[in-house]
């Protein structure tokens, strides 16, 4: 089974649920998602919890076999767009999932750096019929 992690925003709860219902679209086509979210907000230990959340996440990015990016917004998130950049540094496919009509203009969809770095997918559906055809076991 081939590991996703899903970068997004995560700091409403508009955003969580959506993310909790894309985790399930995809899990529902067999892959595994590492969802932040549930997977590395729940340190105990407020000291170091910045620096926990961050190891969690970068860890499950360097054990993942793709990324999925949720694009949504005015700007793309500034943490999405951090994991974005490591991902793509490190060679794994990364799947940007745009869903807002909305764009920069002359600039693009998104911003020009990460509209370059990912396999853009307009709508949910359309991700998951790519992941399904690429990865599907």
């Amino acid at each position: 089974m081939k590991n996703v992690y899903l970068a997004a925003p995560l700091f409403s709860d508009a955003e969580c649920e959506f993310n909790s219902r894309l985790r399930d679209e995809i899990e529902e086509i067999g892959l595994v998602v590492f969802l932040p979210q549930e997977h590395s907000n729940d340190t105990k230990d407020e000291r170091y919890r910045q620096e926990n959340i961050f190891s969690k996440n970068r860890d499950a990015i360097d054990g993942a076999d793709l990324m999925v990016a949720v694009l949504d917004g005015v700007d793309v998130d500034s943490g999405t767009a951090w994991e974005i950049g490591y991902a793509y540094a490190r060679g794994l496919p990364v799947y940007g999932l745009r869903t807002d009509f909305r764009t920069l203009g002359i600039e693009g969809t998104v911003n020009l750096m990460i509209e370059r770095s990912v396999l853009m997918c307009v709508g949910v559906r359309e991700l998951v019929e790519r992941l399904g055809s690429t990865y599907k076991d």
